[in-house]
């Protein structure tokens, strides 16, 4: 290692989210309530990339995503990576991959819009654009974009 490389402990078990855009982790960290009491975690921000340029990195020892979390991470980090840590080991690598359409997510902007109302309707959304994100709700049309998104997380 060189004096110019910064070397970062490895997690025992636990996730790593790599490829996460610029300035982007502490978004992420949010939607995920963490930090907390109880939780290790290294965060990069805005670090050196060769596929990336600029990049956030996401360390969190002893605790696996759930699939709720992973649903709202591809929202916030559609190219992110998920990687599964045990005994030092990568056991599973994931790409995340954004669906054609949102289902239970994210709620509707649009405060008029019936899945805002006392009515049992599922919010779907469907992606009009992956980058950068654009949402289209299914019944009132509304646009929502990545500030919109991020702000219910």
């Amino acid at each position: 290692m060189s004096k110019t490389e910064l070397k970062v402990k490895s997690i025992r078990n636990g996730t790593v989210i790599d490829h996460i855009k610029k300035n982007r982790a502490l978004n992420i960290l949010s939607m995920l309530n963490l930090p907390d009491d109880e939780t290790s975690i290294m965060v990069a921000i805005n670090v050196e990339s060769p596929d990336m340029e600029r990049k956030d990195i996401i360390k969190i020892e002893g605790r696996e995503l759930s699939q709720e979390e992973v649903d709202k991470l591809v929202l916030l980090a559609p190219k992110a990576t998920v990687n599964i840590i045990r005994d030092y080991e990568i056991v599973k690598k994931s790409q995340l991959k954004l669906n054609d359409d949102i289902h239970d997510v994210v709620k509707c902007s649009n405060p008029n819009c019936i899945t805002n109302s006392n009515e049992p309707i599922e919010n779907i959304f469907h992606v009009e654009s992956k980058e950068p994100i654009l949402l289209k709700c299914r019944y009132c049309e509304r646009n929502m974009d990545y500030d919109d998104i991020e702000s219910q997380f």
